[in-house]
């Protein structure tokens, strides 16, 4: 599984950071790795460097192995949640998608 995390200008994109969010994404998606080929992670700070509630976001695009890429969004109030909470959203879409493509 590739994965590739993109940030706006107002969130910095070091090696620390990248590795954090490999971690938190490779653990939450990781009974899907077998179908999951690649995962881009956006994040992005919506008011930039004013404070705000739930102004941070993160998409999550998911391309899986003979299927349509999958994405989710979600917002919160720090990085790290808006990224937990859409590799939540994403494992459940996952979980969802793929339990039906197996029952046929």
């Amino acid at each position: 599984m590739i994965i590739q995390v993109n940030t706006d200008s107002s969130i910095e994109n070091d090696s620390k950071l990248t590795a954090h969010v490999e971690s938190v994404v490779e653990k939450a998606l990781d009974r899907f790795s077998d179908k999951v080929t690649r995962v881009e992670v956006h994040l992005h700070d919506e008011n930039a460097h004013k404070p705000g509630d739930h102004d941070k976001r993160c998409v999550l695009e998911v391309r899986l192995a003979g299927l349509q890429p999958q994405a989710v969004t979600h917002h919160a109030d720090s990085t790290d949640k808006a990224l937990n909470g859409a590799c939540d959203k994403m494992k459940s879409l996952l979980e969802s998608m793929l339990g039906r493509l197996n029952k046929r």
